[in-house]
C-alpha cells in the first residue's frame, strides 16, 4: 500500500461524504431569482489554475439583483483589476462565498469603497468590515451583476468555500433542485503516455493523441499512462463544461478515478500536472499530491503493458447530476525494444530533490517540492553580439512549477546606467518578449520564475502610448476613455486628473483593457474642462497626455 492507494482513498472519501452530507443539510436561496444556466462549472481547466466556483448566466446583460444565499455577513469588499467588484460573504452555515465581475456595490458599501478610492487615489482597493457590521439575510440584495475585471461577458461568478478547511468546493449541489439536466459528458479523444524509458506506444516513446475510433491498431509496450479529452454539456445551452468524475477501468478493474468536488488553493496549480493542454491523465506524478486524484493501483495508475495480448481500456465519464457516458478502446500488447533514457545529469532535474544549475552567466535554484515530475532538460544557450545577456533556454517546451523559483541572469555588458530600465524576460517560440520584471543585483538580474522555458534580459525605454477613445463623445456620454499600451513590461500604474484634481480613473474589464472615467457631477460641473492622464510602464517609463473637453 502506498500513498496514492487505500490512504488517499479514505481521507478523500471521508472529505467527500462529508461535504455531501454538510451539503444535502444546508439550503442556499439562488443568487438570482429568474432560472439557473450555466457558462462555466467548477473545477473546468484553465490556464494555471482549476476554475474555482460557477459562472451564473446573467442574460447577456449587467445590473442583475444578486441576493445573499442565507444569513450572515460581508466579511470582505474589493476592487481589482482581475476580478472586477469583489464581494466576500460569511455564511453563519459553515460556508463562504466569493462574489466576482460584478458591476455596482449597493446601499453605504457602494459609498464607502467610493469614499476610500478618492482618498487612497487608487481603483483598487480593498475593506475588510467587522464581522457585524454589514449583516445580510437570505434573499437579500448585496450586489449588481457586472462585467468588471478579467471577464469575457456578462455573469457572475461564484466560489463557495468551506470554512472549516477553506477548500474550494462545488457550489452545484446546492443548486441540483433549480438545474435541468439530462446530459451525459462527451469524449473527444485520447491520449496515452509512455513513460521516459520505460514504455513506448507505437514503437516511440513521444506522447500520442487517438480518435475514440482509430483506425489502426494501437500498440503498446512497457509502462503507459492514458489520458481523455471529454466535455460535459447542459439541457438547452451551447457551453461546454469541465467533467465531473472520471473513471479508468483496464480488463475490468480500475486503476484510476478523478472527482473534480474540492480542491485547496495550495492545489490549484497542481492542474499542470494533471492537465496536458485540455486532455485529463489517468494516472498521478509522482510530485503532485491532489486530492481529486486517486489511482487504484500500486502504480499510480500508470499500465504496465507486459503480455502479448489486447489491454481492454473504459472510460466512465460522469457529471455532478449523475449523466454518464463511456469509451471504450483496445490497447495491443506488442513486445518492442524500449531504449533508456540517455541525459546528462546535470540537466536532469529530480522531482524529490532540490536542483541547482549553474552556468556562465545563469543560476537557477529549483527547491524540493516544485517539480511533479523528473524534468529532462533540452538546455541551450543563444548569443549575439549586441546582446546585453544570454538567452538561456532551460527547455524548448514549457515545464511548469508548483511555486516561483530563483532565477539570476549576468549581464554581458550595460549600454545604459539606469538600471530601473533593465528586465527579465521571457521569450516565446516565435522569439517575442514578455517582462517577468526582476530587480539588478552585483551583476545580475534577479527575479522569480514559475516555468521553466526560455529567459534573457532586455531593456525598456519606450514609454506607453496613450489613445483617446472617441473624445468627441465624452461630454454627451459622460464617459471618459483611453486606451493606455505598452508593447515590453505593461502598464503598472495609471492616474488622472480633471483641471488638476484627482478623477477615478479604472480599469472596469481587464480584456479591454480600457481607463475609464465616469463623470461625477458631484466633482465636475458643466463647462470646458481640461483631463490629464499619466501612464507608467513596468520600468518607470512615464507618458502623460492633456485633453479639452466640453461637458
Amino acid at each position: 500500500m502506498n500513498r496514492y492507494t487505500k490512504p488517499a482513498i479514505y481521507l478523500s472519501l471521508l472529505l467527500m461524504f462529508g461535504g455531501v452530507a454538510r451539503a444535502q443539510e444546508v439550503t442556499f436561496t439562488p443568487p438570482f431569482d429568474f432560472p439557473i444556466t450555466f457558462s462555466g462549472n467548477f473545477g473546468e481547466i484553465r490556464a494555471n489554475h482549476f476554475h474555482g466556483g460557477l459562472d451564473f448566466k446573467t442574460g447577456g446583460t449587467i445590473g442583475k439583483p444578486v441576493r445573499a444565499l442565507a444569513d450572515g455577513y460581508i466579511s470582505r469588499i474589493r476592487v481589482t483589476h482581475g476580478s472586477g467588484y469583489v464581494l466576500d460573504v460569511a455564511y453563519n452555515n459553515g460556508y463562504n462565498t466569493i462574489n466576482r465581475h460584478l458591476s455596482a456595490f449597493v446601499g453605504d458599501i457602494a459609498r464607502r469603497v467610493e469614499d476610500l478610492q478618492y482618498e487612497k487615489e487608487t481603483w483598487e482597493i480593498e475593506i475588510t468590515p467587522e464581522p457585524g457590521e454589514y449583516p445580510v439575510r437570505a434573499g437579500q440584495i448585496i450586489a449588481l451583476s457586472g462585467n468588471t475585471g478579467y471577464s469575457f461577458g456578462p455573469h457572475l461568478h461564484l466560489d463557495v468555500f468551506e470554512a472549516d478547511t477553506d477548500d474550494y468546493i462545488d457550489p452545484l449541489p446546492f443548486f441540483k433542485k433549480k438545474v435541468k439536466d439530462t446530459t451525459a459528458p462527451r469524449a473527444e479523444s485520447i491520449m496515452l503516455f509512455p513513460q521516459p524509458g520505460k514504455g513506448v506506444v507505437d514503437r516511440t516513446q513521444k506522447r500520442q493523441s487517438f480518435p475514440l475510433n482509430p483506425k489502426q491498431p494501437i500498440t503498446a509496450w512497457g509502462v503507459i499512462g492514458a489520458g481523455i479529452r471529454a466535455y460535459d454539456y447542459m439541457d438547452g445551452v451551447h457551453n461546454r463544461y469541465g467533467v465531473h468524475t472520471v473513471i479508468l477501468e483496464v480488463d475490468s478493474v480500475e486503476v484510476f478515478r478523478s472527482v473534480v468536488d474540492r480542491f485547496s488553493e495550495n492545489e490549484n496549480r497542481m492542474i499542470n500536472s494533471w492537465t496536458y493542454g485540455q486532455y485529463m491523465k489517468s494516472f498521478i506524478e509522482p510530485g503532485n499530491t491532489l486530492r481529486m486524484l486517486h489511482a487504484s493501483n500500486d502504480n499510480r495508475g500508470l499500465i504496465d503493458i507486459n503480455e502479448e495480448r489486447p489491454y481492454r481500456f473504459v472510460y466512465t465519464l460522469k457529471d455532478a447530476l449523475g449523466n454518464t457516458s463511456r469509451v471504450r478502446f483496445t490497447v495491443h500488447g506488442k513486445r518492442t525494444t524500449i531504449a533508456p533514457v540517455e541525459h546528462r545529469e546535470k540537466y536532469t532535474f529530480r522531482w524529490n530533490k532540490v536542483n541547482y544549475l549553474q552556468e556562465p552567466g545563469l543560476s537557477l535554484v529549483i527547491p524540493r517540492g516544485m517539480l511533479y515530475d523528473d524534468a529532462y532538460l533540452n538546455y541551450a544557450v543563444r548569443a549575439d553580439s549586441g546582446d546585453i545577456a544570454f538567452t538561456y533556454q532551460l527547455n524548448d517546451t514549457r515545464i511548469p512549477l508548483h511555486g516561483r523559483c530563483e532565477l539570476r541572469i549576468g549581464l554581458r555588458r550595460k549600454p545604459l546606467e539606469d538600471m530601473s530600465k533593465y528586465y527579465v524576460a521571457s521569450v516565446n517560440s516565435r522569439g517575442k518578449k514578455y517582462g517577468i520584471g526582476g530587480k539588478y543585483e552585483d551583476g545580475f538580474m534577479k527575479t522569480t520564475i514559475r516555468e521553466l522555458g526560455t529567459y534573457t534580459v532586455a531593456i525598456d525605454t519606450v514609454p506607453p502610448e496613450i489613445t483617446p477613445l472617441n473624445p468627441k463623445q465624452w461630454g454627451s456620454t459622460g464617459r471618459i476613455v483611453f486606451k493606455a499600451k505598452d508593447e515590453e513590461t505593461g502598464i503598472s500604474s495609471y492616474r488622472g486628473t480633471i483641471d488638476g484634481e484627482y478623477a477615478l480613473f479604472g480599469k472596469p474589464n481587464s480584456i479591454s483593457g480600457n481607463l475609464v472615467y465616469e463623470i461625477d457631477p458631484k466633482r465636475v460641473e458643466r463647462g470646458k474642462h481640461v483631463v490629464e492622464i499619466t501612464v507608467t510602464d513596468g520600468c518607470g517609463n512615464r507618458t502623460t497626455e492633456q485633453f479639452t473637453f466640453v461637458w
